[in-house]
């Protein structure tokens, strides 16, 4: 186990240090910031001397070359756009996206395992389709729709919940909801199939001849088993969950990264950017390697050698 742990790990730099890559790459194509940073009546020598300050003149590979050096000694640079350390400003909202991204997924997993093994249970019954029916419009309903259709219930016709900002339980309500729909009918869906499979197996069909309860069969016979592959998509859910939540950020005005990054973006703060995907993508990466661990929890036939 420690060997598996160890060479997951040493995957997991690799993984960070592609991504970090492609995204330094990709933000430099999109645009010169000094152009924006700068009034649009400044000299050609203005701009250059601004460029050269900031280390913009440098080739890229040079560029990104010092920015993995500060990156490893917790210096990701200053960002361009507040005048403050990059990771500083991340470090400040990533617990609004964690939070928000915990919720979401707790509200997900809480309906979809459940759901998803009422409806394999009650196989071809009325709960069962009603299930179906429900995943299906929620992997079909685009978040910034439903988003919006819950402001304007919950927050705009009966006013009892508020649409921005942060400060109680009651603010987010709308965004953990919005966010876990989609999450919540992946779940659901994987859960009705798993749980299909697992009770065709042979173990399930000798517990229920040996007499044992119908609940403790699936309980305790079934839905551990079926779990595995659960599992795999609530750590993936929780990743995406970080580093999508731009949209449901902006929508309600969540202070999270997601919102942040989305600044960033749009005023090419190259800086901040990176600052972002590279804590984001670190966090999936660790995400991912906790749930390989809890294979082996959940199934001691799975083992690492």
């Amino acid at each position: 186990m420690q060997q598996f742990i160890a060479r997951r790990l040493l995957d997991a730099i690799f993984v960070v240090l592609g991504v970090s890559f492609v995204v330094f790459i990709m933000v430099h194509l999109s645009g010169d910031p000094v152009l924006l940073m700068l009034p649009l009546d400044a000299s050609q020598q203005q701009v250059d001397e601004f460029r050269h300050r900031l280390g913009f003149d440098r080739p890229l590979l040079a560029q990104y070359l010092r920015f993995l050096t500060g990156a490893a000694r917790g210096d990701f640079g200053m960002s361009l756009r507040f005048n403050q350390p990059a990771l500083r400003l991340v470090a400040e909202r990533f617990p609004a996206t964690a939070e928000l991204a915990l919720v979401s997924l707790a509200l997900a997993a809480g309906f979809g395992v459940p759901a998803g093994v009422i409806a394999a249970v009650g196989r071809g019954r009325g709960w069962d389709v009603g299930i179906r029916v429900l995943a299906l419009v929620g992997q079909a309903v685009p978040i910034f729709w439903l988003g919006i259709m819950l402001i304007l219930l919950f927050g705009e016709r009966f006013r009892i919940l508020p649409t921005s900002g942060t400060g109680t339980w009651r603010h987010l309500v709308l965004p953990a909801v919005s966010l876990a729909a989609y999450s919540a009918a992946s779940i659901s869906r994987l859960q009705r199939s798993a749980m299909l499979e697992v009770l065709g197996r042979e173990y399930v069909m000798t517990a229920r001849a040996k007499g044992l309860r119908n609940l403790t069969v699936i309980t305790k016979h079934a839905l551990r088993n079926a779990l595995i592959p659960v599992v795999t998509v609530i750590g993936l859910q929780m990743g995406t969950l970080l580093g999508g939540a731009i949209i449901t950020e902006t929508i309600f005005a969540w202070p999270g990264v997601g919102r942040l990054s989305l600044q960033a973006i749009q005023s090419r703060d190259y800086v901040l950017v990176q600052a972002s995907v590279f804590v984001v993508a670190t966090v999936f990466v660790l995400i991912n390697l906790v749930v390989d661990i809890l294979y082996a929890v959940l199934d001691p036939r799975i083992r690492y050698e």
